[in-house]
C-alpha cells in the first residue's frame, strides 16, 4: 500500500491540524480574534483573561445572574455558560462596544441620566440585557421589561431606577434630570 494513499486529503488535514491547535477565530466588537483555548472554554473567561475585555462580569457561573450578559447575533446570552466552540461565526457584542449602536447609546445615557449604578457589579449584564430588549422591542411595556430582565440581579436593588432608564431610553418614560 502507497503511504500517500494513506494520508488524509489537504483540506481534512487542515482541519485536523487546526482542531489540534485549538485555534477558533470569533468575531468580537467588529474584530476578528484568533484565540488558542480548549473549545469547552466559556466564552466569558476567552473574554476576561485571553482578551483582556473585563467590562462582561463573572457572577454565579451557572447563567442565574445575568452579570455575563452579552450579545450574540443580537440575542443577549449568559456567557458563562457559552462555550467558544458555540459561537461559530457568530457576532459577540460586549458592553465595551454596546455604545456604538442606537439602542447602547440610549441606554447608556438614560443610565447615566437617572444614576442607576449603585455598586456597578451587574450594570454591564443590566445594560446588556436592557439593550437586546430595546432592540427588538423599541417601546416596551412593563410585562415586557420583567420579562427581558427577570434573569439580571442586582444586589443592591436599584430595580426601579433601572425600569426608569429603560423607559426614558424608550421614549415612553420621565426625562433627564427627573429623577424620583
Amino acid at each position: 500500500m502507497d503511504a500517500a494513499a494513506t494520508l488524509p486529503s489537504a483540506p481534512v488535514f487542515v482541519r485536523f491540524c487546526r482542531e489540534l491547535a485549538l485555534a477558533f477565530n470569533v468575531n468580537i466588537n467588529g474584530s476578528r480574534h484568533s484565540v488558542d483555548v480548549d473549545g469547552d472554554t466559556p466564552l466569558l473567561w476567552v473574554l476576561r483573561d485571553v482578551l483582556g475585555m473585563t467590562g462582561t462580569k463573572f457572577g454565579c457561573g451557572i447563567a442565574q445572574c445575568g452579570a455575563c450578559t452579552v450579545h450574540i447575533d443580537g440575542a443577549a446570552t449568559r456567557s458563562c455558560i457559552t462555550t467558544i466552540d458555540s459561537i461559530g461565526n457568530s457576532t459577540v457584542t460586549t458592553i465595551e462596544a454596546i455604545g456604538r449602536t442606537s439602542a447602547g447609546q440610549k441606554i447608556q445615557q438614560a443610565w447615566l441620566d437617572r444614576e442607576v449604578v449603585q455598586c456597578g457589579y451587574c450594570q454591564s449584564g443590566q445594560i446588556m440585557s436592557a439593550t437586546a430588549l430595546l432592540t427588538v422591542n423599541p417601546h416596551p411595556t412593563d410585562a415586557d421589561i420583567n420579562d427581558a430582565m427577570a434573569g439580571n440581579i442586582c444586589r443592591c436593588g436599584t430595580y426601579p431606577r433601572i425600569r426608569d432608564a429603560i423607559k426614558q431610553a424608550a421614549g415612553t418614560g420621565a426625562k433627564q434630570g427627573a429623577r424620583e
